[in-house]
């Protein structure tokens, strides 16, 4: 029997040093990408019970501080960590005259953190934002 040495010795090892980093940040990748889309539902949830927080209000200023509490609660009941939230609300169709149709609009920003990924070249968060209307009844006393 003839045994004819291999030239491939040592090949596997060079082929994991150069696939397990791949493979690796590929696995960060999908773990961006699936923290920023879970935030970006979340938001968009948030947003919805901004506005409709905002749009029960009878007047803005409370119409305001109603809906950064409604955006707060929501996050936090979804566990989003943000590492800042802001919360703009449009209340304009709360000063719209009795019958007409109107609406008021509210708009959240999460900046999701992302430091716990660990990755030195993703960013330490990333903005994410939503904004949602919400109709304001016709026939309610307004102020």
């Amino acid at each position: 029997m003839i045994h004819i040495r291999s030239q491939e010795n040592g090949s596997v090892a060079i082929e994991t040093t150069i696939v397990v980093p791949v493979l690796g940040l590929v696995i960060l990748l999908i773990l961006f990408g699936g923290r920023v889309m879970v935030a970006q539902q979340s938001i968009q949830t948030a947003a919805a019970a901004a506005a409709r927080a905002a749009s029960l209000a009878r007047v803005p200023s409370l119409a305001h501080d109603d809906a950064r509490t409604a955006a707060g609660v929501s996050l936090a009941n979804q566990q989003v960590r943000c590492a800042a939230t802001d919360v703009v609300v449009d209340t304009a169709g709360l000063t719209a005259p009795v019958g007409t149709t109107s609406a008021v609009s509210a708009t959240v920003t999460c900046h999701v953190d992302l430091t716990d990924l660990g990755v030195p070249f993703f960013p330490g968060t990333r903005a994410v934002s939503a904004s949602m209307t919400s109709g304001v009844d016709v026939h309610r006393e307004r102020p």
